[in-house]
């Protein structure tokens, strides 16, 4: 499949397991990552395993992510690197994070495409649930990774396993150019701890209903990606969410059978 596997261990959960594919291009990178998924359904299939990249399978778990990590290059070098800069970062890396952070509820459906997606967005579940950002803080939807002049990046943690790999890809590389296109800089200073710092930042919505809303309505989803994807992508979500609406669920039946 051509898919280079940097490192494969097991996670929070039994059965769990987290895969660092190799960093590329971004168009090869959604490639690599589809194609992970695919053959990991397809290798697995023939033991009689189904493996499963919902976000959330257990809610007494954590949920499964979808870590994104980005660097710039102009070809010779990270343009995210400045060694005069605070934490190594430069000022475009500055502006690209900005707009992460100030575009992540306008994309939301990119990021959390599913029902299932927001099942994973609970306090103190390792997901992140606010557009805060920290130097190396695994408890912040954005990840400041400082480094070397090779190593130094972002991580969007925000996304699920269950993401379109090409949508994440996109609302990332959107929503960061926005960012560096009008000049922005970061408004809040970086969180420390669990959180601490974000107290007052507004959570994510909690359903596929809510962020679809917002991202009908983006100035900024409607600049980068048209207005015919935007409509066409926000009427699926909507489609989705009158289906789970319509749904007679697991819970409902465990909860309501025999009690009414």
């Amino acid at each position: 499949f051509g898919v280079p596997i940097e490192g494969l261990h097991t996670e929070t959960g039994p059965g769990v397991y987290e895969a660092a594919i190799l960093f590329s291009e971004a168009l090869e990178s959604a490639d690599r990552a589809i194609l992970f998924k695919t053959g990991a359904k397809e290798i697995g299939s023939r033991f009689g395993i189904m493996p499963s990249f919902m976000a959330k399978w257990n809610q007494h778990l954590p949920g499964c992510s979808g870590h994104i990590h980005q660097s710039m290059s102009d070809g010779k070098k990270n343009l995210f690197y400045d060694g005069k800069g605070k934490n190594s970062m430069s000022k475009l890396f500055e502006s690209y994070l900005a707009g992460q952070v100030a575009g992540l509820m306008e994309l939301a459906p990119m990021y959390w495409p599913t029902i299932n997606s927001y099942k994973r967005l609970v306090d103190g579940f390792w997901a992140p649930v606010k557009p805060t950002w920290g130097i190396d803080n695994r408890t912040a939807s954005f990840r400041v990774i400082p480094g070397s002049p090779k190593s130094t990046r972002l991580e969007t943690r925000c996304p699920g396993a269950d993401v379109n790999p090409y949508l994440a890809l996109a609302a990332c590389i959107a929503a960061g150019m926005h960012g560096i296109e009008k000049n922005l800089k970061l408004k809040a200073p970086p969180v420390e701890g669990t959180n601490k710092g974000g107290e007052n930042v507004p959570r994510a919505p909690r359903s596929l209903a809510e962020t679809t809303k917002i991202f009908r309505g983006s100035d900024v989803a409607r600049d980068w990606f048209g207005d015919e994807f935007v409509d066409h992508f926000a009427a699926t979500r909507e489609w989705e969410w009158r289906q789970w609406q319509d749904a007679v669920t697991d819970w409902e039946r465990q909860r309501y059978f025999e009690r009414i």
